[in-house]
């Protein structure tokens, strides 16, 4: 049977080397101590318990180290930074034709669902392609 968890332990290794991401590294742990394991007894029924114990104790232990390595912070870009900044538009909006904003010392393609006019100032909300998604802000007295 230690021939057996060897495979196992040499195949799920073979998978993990061959995937970008942690898929398998936790059974070849589990795998590689049921073959310890069959080393010391013979009963399949122990050695699998090993398996499943180990595999699960080894998830459990590196939960927080593998979501830390898959959550990677989104740093803006230069198009992302303007998202969220307010401009002023240099060219009227209408729902069907773009206009022009300017937003951070450059002029982009805008385009709103209402009307905005030349002088108002727009959220910028998103950007599709190289056009800018606004909104109009009303100004406070």
């Amino acid at each position: 049977m230690s021939g057996i968890w060897l495979i196992v332990f040499v195949a799920l290794s073979f998978l993990e080397l061959a995937t970008v991401n942690l898929v398998s590294i936790w059974f070849a742990i589990g795998a590689l101590a049921s073959f310890v394991t069959s080393l010391l007894t013979e009963d399949a029924t122990i050695q699998i318990a090993v398996f499943v114990f180990v595999s699960f104790i080894s998830l459990v232990c590196t939960k927080s180290i593998v979501k830390k390595l898959r959550t990677k912070e989104i740093i803006p870009t230069n198009l992302d930074r303007v998202i969220g900044k307010i401009g002023m538009v240099t060219e009227e909006i209408t729902k069907l034709d773009p206009g022009e904003v300017k937003v951070d010392g450059k002029r982009w393609t805008a385009v709103s669902s209402k009307k905005i006019h030349v002088g108002s100032k727009v959220e910028i909300l998103s950007i599709d392609g190289v056009k800018l998604s606004v909104k109009e802000v009303k100004e406070e007295d």
